[in-house]
């Protein structure tokens, strides 16, 4: 075994770890919270996704890590399509929701610069049905692409079979393309740039906010940034790790699909790349989460005090 093959191998099995326990972990939190009624409007966002970054691991994470460890081709072409259909399901309920998380705060912070002072309070009220409609539009559109596919798999016409290690399936034509294209690929690209230009009007805004409140902060001999902007940077972090690796992921995807012979590495990086902010996304989260579980123990140590 050469030392590239096992560095390939650990940084699939640690993104794969790293993934499930943080997703999961954080779900739960996330659950627990909503079953107490406690949970609010952004939470609400990210417990979404969560579960599109939990399917996204299980569908791609998890078979790319023991299709590494030499266990190749053990689905057949019925559970290999299935496998890709919650693949493109949980990838595309993150993009929706990543793009909504971001759009929503901007709108957040920025409320009182609008007509409607009640602007968040309004947005609350859509969160859940926006992030409902994300859900059923991919997994309809989705459903109707695999069932496609499955249907065409024994056609002439269709390209050649494409190999994903653990799987391999037939039956991709110009048309199912253009149909995925148009229904999948552009409405992720408006979503990215909606998330850009969100990401840009919160850093314009909390600069402005910075300036005006400097003179503030000095005065006082304060220089603590406030639990509401340190959760504003951790979203703001969260969205330009998702842009980042997203726009490498699809530069990459594109290269292996207009390169004919394309290497070992190419395809093994574009995956890996591809898990990046799936596995990554919760360590971000946890940043400021995970001061809760401290608080609440001091708190009980000074009443039993």
């Amino acid at each position: 075994m050469s030392f590239w093959a096992l560095t390939i191998k650990i940084i699939f099995l640690s993104q794969t770890t790293t993934g499930i326990l943080g997703n999961f972990s954080l779900l739960y939190y996330y659950i627990v919270h909503y079953g107490k009624g406690t949970i609010k409007a952004t939470e609400l966002i990210l417990m979404h996704l969560m579960a599109a970054n939990a399917l996204t691991i299980l569908s791609a994470g998890v078979p790319h890590t023991i299709a590494a460890f030499g266990l190749k081709h053990f689905l057949n072409d019925f559970g290999c399509r299935l496998l890709l259909y919650i693949q493109r399901v949980g990838r595309s309920v993150s993009i929706g929701t990543t793009c909504l998380l971001s759009v929503f705060q901007a709108m957040t912070i920025s409320h009182t610069q609008f007509c409607c002072k009640d602007l968040k309070v309004k947005a609350s009220k859509y969160i859940g049905f926006s992030v409902a409609l994300l859900w059923i539009f991919y997994t309809l559109i989705n459903f109707i692409y695999f069932v496609y596919l499955f249907l065409k798999r024994n056609d002439k016409n269709t390209t050649r079979k494409r190999d994903f290690e653990y799987c391999s399936i037939a039956g991709r034509d110009e048309i199912s393309d253009s149909f995925y294209a148009a229904l999948g690929v552009f409405p992720e690209i408006c979503f990215s740039l909606l998330m850009a230009w969100s990401s840009g009007s919160m850093i314009v805004i909390l600069y402005t906010h910075k300036k005006r409140v400097q003179h503030i902060l000095s005065t006082h001999g304060s220089r603590r940034t406030s639990p509401e902007s340190r959760a504003i940077q951790n979203i703001l972090v969260l969205v330009f790790i998702f842009l980042a690796f997203y726009t490498l992921s699809s530069i990459l995807q594109g290269s292996i699909a207009l390169l004919y012979n394309h290497s070992w590495w190419l395809v093994n990086i574009t995956r890996l790349t591809a898990l990046c902010f799936p596995s990554f996304a919760p360590l971000v989260l946890m940043n400021h989460y995970c001061r809760l579980p401290r608080l609440s123990f001091v708190r009980v140590r000074n009443i039993n005090h």
